[in-house]
């Protein structure tokens, strides 16, 4: 692995979800505490499920933080296959988070028109404190596939995902890389291959993501 990425093996989900809320918070205080804000990249998936559980007991300042999506699915805006959904459900509602500051992805409105809108709703928070990141079976992350080729843009449309839904929005690469921190929680056997690749120099998307400041990686795969 890139020496340059800080790693941490864990035995399983809930341990990665406890490193991970303890990578986060300490982000989150350093950034209040320089800008008197912090600005959250958020992912899905089941492991960021149980941390954002973890989150909703910890009490903290809600009004410095401020949450975009890393990715989003164009479904409608209350399905519960959307990040938004997630977050919503195992967070938000459990604590007196400020409406205001929860930049949901108008992923509903289709992926090209969805991309345009959320750029400019996010511009004024980027670059991000901390992206929160998985990765996929393929190396993907966020919504970035392999061969897939993206514009310079802050967020990009995907098409053709080869997972379902085949539309949805994306950061960029660029906008990943000029998060201070990129966390990246890598859970589960399924995925320990592309984590060989990624080690070993492939050229996935995964290895082309990493924060101004710090990358760090959360996995059960010995490496």
């Amino acid at each position: 692995m890139n020496k340059d990425i800080e790693y941490y093996w864990v035995e399983d989900a809930a341990a990665g979800a406890v490193k991970a809320l303890e990578i986060l918070l300490e982000t989150a205080a350093a950034a209040i505490a320089a800008r008197n804000r912090f600005v959250l990249a958020l992912s899905g998936g089941s492991t960021p499920g149980l941390l954002y559980q973890m989150l909703a007991k910890t009490h903290q300042d809600w009004s410095r933080w401020q949450l975009i999506y890393g990715d989003e699915r164009c479904l409608p805006a209350e399905d519960p296959e959307r990040t938004s959904t997630l977050v919503q459900q195992s967070w938000l509602n459990a604590v007196s988070f400020p409406p205001g500051n929860h930049h949901k992805a108008p992923a509903e409105l289709g992926s090209d028109a969805a991309a345009q809108a959320y750029a400019t709703d996010i511009s004024a928070l980027l670059p991000v404190d901390m992206a929160l990141l998985g990765m996929g079976e393929d190396g993907h992350t966020a919504s970035l596939f392999p061969g897939h080729i993206h514009p310079e843009l802050a967020v990009v449309p995907v098409h053709n995902s080869p997972k379902p839904p085949a539309d949805r929005i994306s950061l960029s690469y660029s906008t990943l890389c000029e998060a201070d921190t990129v966390c990246l929680l890598v859970i589960g056997t399924a995925k320990r291959d592309a984590l060989q690749r990624w080690q070993q120099g492939e050229d996935l998307p995964v290895a082309r993501v990493h924060g101004r400041q710090k990358t760090v990686l959360i996995t059960d795969t010995r490496l």
